[in-house]
């Protein structure tokens, strides 16, 4: 996001090809604009209710760069004879990299402490992705496994935006020094900009929405399909001195704009199919409309209006805030400040103005200012900012391990040392009992973990236990509720393409292994939104209860197909990740939970099987709510699954002997 205005007509040539680049004229309305594209972002990131399209105003940004860079690369062309390629990307890097430098080292420094939800492996790959300016890509494929496709966002998602503008800085200027070499340059780098922007707009109609939660990641985040609103600015720069001649033109242009832009931002959503059918380019267009007028009359009364104190100081440090006021909202959370609603996003406004106030003042414009390597001392603060977020940054980047391993179903973890193991008879491992049941082998006694990817933790991180064997078949992903339509943090979703074949996976499993003791954990996917009959309903609700006990019933039958005894955990609160709003999602609330684990002692009592419930809820949840931590020793990992210390040391002590009497017994 550029900060200085552009002139409102051509440049007078000179005829010294060496003169320094000419200083555009700042223009305060374009602050102005900027001010209203980060207060749409800050409000659909904290208030989304209130404004659902605001993340349209990265589109806002767009615009104005493709203008201004556009602008201040024909001004110097047509002042100086020449484009400085080092000059531009020197000016870039010292206007974007040391303040996005101090927000990755930040985030990777204290995630562990205040973004306990995140996964140490792939925000490192984030945080390489955001200084290196790939962000955009890596971001459309961060979904590709189960763990990061149901977590929070990245606290570096935003960056993807940056790194769209870098790609446009690195590329864009090489066309135009292409295009200057051609009579009527203006007229060609207008239209070339507008057939690349169609170029864009067709590819985001034409290719598939494929990839994330809402089946849009791919055509939000791509460079290729969101190219066109820099390139819309682009045009506009190139048409600017005609349009200053038009001046009904530009201004009835500007008059139809302006709604557009409103009903985008209060009508849009991120999953709208129409904003890749055409939606996004109208909404350029009509901000180039704006844009041009502001540019061409900045004495109107539109441009007075944006050009008050409050609106260009915000416009200012709007990169700034644009950059803090992700990982900022992440960590000035409910959970953490005891607010929510309006009062929360009060808090996070506050504290992102003053962070962006701040390293605008000491950092940013310190090192952007020309001639301040002999000032000396105003050097030194933000050059030692930049070198310690530089080095704290490359220490984080290849030295910092990970919280949790990666996914494996061979974690190895150190004998269960807090539980005596009973002396028993045969030749089960570590002396363990044998059983020789009718009908299923000889053997040491065998307990199999069945369920979601809670599950699926469970049974990872179990330690070695001499008292029966334990399988691990819990599948990332699946529960026992099939309904293909769902909605899963806020937004559409649907079941992995395995889960429908449940049935058949947990029967094969269990006539395979011949288990002794079946534990069901079910923590997830029974507790979300999903349509039933037309309608969505959720746990606790009488349909939807029948629909739910129906499935159980099924599931305990199939875990006891060979005899088994069959364990069924109750569920934890949970906390994946909360509403902007500071609110939590309906899958994480307490009463969902709570709804059900009822179900899930309703439906044990009444079947004929007779499965053992065992309360896992308050040995995870002591004080009756979630937490991270249960005595000094964390027990999950991003809000829903378990972590290894947790299990070794605070699930395994409680359940083992459970289990080892019900195999045994």
């Amino acid at each position: 996001m550029e900060r200085r205005g552009a002139g409102s007509g051509p440049a007078v040539p000179t005829t010294a090809p060496t003169a320094a680049p000419a200083r555009s004229p700042r223009l305060p309305a374009l602050d102005g604009v900027r001010a209203v594209a980060l207060c749409a972002v800050l409000l659909v990131h904290g208030m989304p209710g209130l404004l659902p399209g605001g993340f349209l105003g990265v589109d806002l940004f767009f615009v104005l760069s493709g203008f201004l860079i556009t602008s201040l690369l024909l001004r110097e062309a047509e002042t100086t004879g020449r484009i400085s390629l080092g000059g531009f990307w020197l000016r870039r890097a010292r206007r974007l990299l040391p303040a996005l430098l101090l927000m990755v080292a930040f985030v990777l420094l204290t995630a562990r402490w205040l973004l306990p939800a995140q996964d140490p492996a792939p925000l490192r790959t984030d945080a390489v992705a955001a200084l290196t300016y790939w962000a955009n890509w890596r971001m459309a494929d961060r979904g590709g496994d189960y763990f990061t496709e149901t977590a929070a966002a990245s606290p570096l998602q935003h960056t993807w935006s940056l790194a769209i503008e870098e790609q446009f800085y690195l590329l864009w200027p090489l066309l135009l020094i292409l295009a200057l070499r051609l009579p009527r340059r203006r007229l060609v780098i207008g239209i070339g900009a507008l057939l690349g922007a169609a170029a864009s707009a067709v590819a985001a109609a034409s290719l598939p929405a494929t990839d994330g939660t809402d089946g849009t990641d791919r055509l939000y985040f791509g460079t290729d399909t969101r190219a066109c609103a820099p390139l819309i600015g682009c045009a506009l720069a190139a048409a600017l001195p005609v349009l200053t001649r038009h001046t009904t033109l530009r201004r009835c242009a500007a008059a139809a704009g302006v709604p557009v832009i409103c009903a985008g931002l209060a009508a849009a959503h991120g999953d709208s199919p129409w904003l890749f059918h055409g939606g996004l380019a109208l909404f350029a267009v009509a901000a180039a409309a704006v844009v041009g007028e502001l540019a061409a009359a900045p004495s109107s009364p539109a441009a007075r209006l944006l050009s008050g104190r409050a609106m260009v100081l915000l416009g200012r440090v709007s990169y700034g805030a644009y950059l803090w006021h992700w990982p900022l909202f992440a960590v000035l959370d409910a959970d953490r400040t005891g607010l929510t609603g309006v009062r929360l996003f009060a808090a996070r406004v506050t504290t992102t103005l003053l962070v962006a106030a701040v390293s605008f003042v000491l950092v940013e414009q310190p090192i952007r200012r020309p001639g301040a390597v002999a000032a000396g001392r105003r050097w030194l603060l933000p050059l030692g900012a930049t070198a310690t977020a530089s080095a704290a940054t490359v220490l984080a980047l290849l030295a910092g391990p990970p919280a949790v391993p990666p996914p494996s179903n061979a974690v190895a973890a150190p004998p269960l040392a807090t539980v005596a193991a009973p002396q028993g008879t045969g030749s089960a491992p570590a002396g363990g009992p044998v059983t020789a049941r009718p009908g299923r082998r000889a053997g040491p006694p065998r307990v199999m973990v069945i369920g979601d990817s809670v599950s699926w933790t469970l049974g990872a991180y179990w330690p070695g236990d001499p008292r029966f064997e334990l399988d691990n078949q819990g599948v990332q992903g699946c529960g026992i509720a099939v309904l293909p339509e769902l909605r899963y943090g806020g937004d559409p979703h649907t079941n992995l393409p395995y889960c429908a074949t449940w049935q058949y996976r947990w029967g094969s499993s269990v006539a395979k292994a011949e288990p002794d003791v079946v534990v069901v954990l079910l923590d997830r996917w029974e507790l979300m939104d999903r349509r039933l009959d037309g309608r969505w309903t959720h746990v606790g609700e009488p349909d939807y209860d029948a629909y739910l006990a129906g499935q159980l019933r099924t599931a305990i039958d199939l875990a006891a197909g060979r005899g088994a005894r069959v364990a069924l955990l109750t569920a934890p609160y949970t906390r994946r990740q909360e509403r902007p709003d500071g609110g939590l999602w309906p899958e994480d609330t307490p009463e969902r939970v709570d709804a059900w684990n009822r179900l899930l002692r309703a439906t044990a009592a009444d079947h004929p099987g007779h499965p053992v419930v065992l309360d896992l809820n308050p040995v995870v949840c002591p004080d009756g709510k979630f937490t991270w931590q249960v005595g000094n020793v964390r027990v999950r990992s991003d809000g829903l699954h378990l972590t290894p210390e947790g299990v070794r040391s605070v699930v395994a002590p409680w359940l083992a002997p459970r289990l080892a009497a019900l195999a045994t017994g």
